[in-house]
């Protein structure tokens, strides 16, 4: 199974949308393994958004990510990192398709609602900087073998 992180951003929280973000999450099948709500201090932004370091919009997206709680979540499942990032949709809410978190709720770029990892190495450094092992709780779902199609428990084989 893969991990993954995503912040659900000061804008989204706000506008109290984190119930119906968590909720897409958790109705295609993701296991939410850890969860904080938080301000993140200016450091912590930093390190999290090192990678954009230099970019003309990198102050301002420390601050925007420092202006209020958010909500992290360590997010695990069958392709986690892909799946969660299709749910988010395009970065900038006008371009993002209907049926999407940032297609639903957002309408513009800066404020686009939510932090995905992009890859393996990112959610391994990103879950490390906001979480120890001992705030990461996994344990076996009964549906996953309905979510993953892993039916070899119920008949032996392979159905696919």
């Amino acid at each position: 199974m893969q991990r993954t992180l995503a912040i659900i951003k000061p804008d989204a929280v706000q506008r109290r949308l984190i119930g119906k973000i968590i909720n897409r999450f958790e109705e295609k099948g993701l296991e939410i393994i850890g969860l904080k709500k938080t301000i993140i201090s200016e450091d912590l932004a930093k390190k999290n958004y090192s990678v954009h370091e230099g970019k003309d919009f990198f102050e301002k997206l420390i601050k925007f990510m420092t202006s209020g709680p958010v909500v992290i979540l360590v997010l695990r499942g069958k392709n986690a990192i892909g799946v969660t990032r299709r749910l988010m949709g395009s970065t900038s809410g006008h371009e993002a398709d209907p049926g999407t978190i940032r297609g639903d709720y957002a309408i513009c770029g800066r404020f686009n609602l939510i932090h995905g990892s992009d890859s393996v190495e990112s959610a391994e450094r990103e879950i490390s900087l906001f979480f120890d092992d001992t705030s990461i709780v996994e344990s076996e779902k009964s549906d996953l073998k309905w979510i993953d199609g892993m039916s070899d428990d119920l008949t032996g084989e392979n159905l696919v």
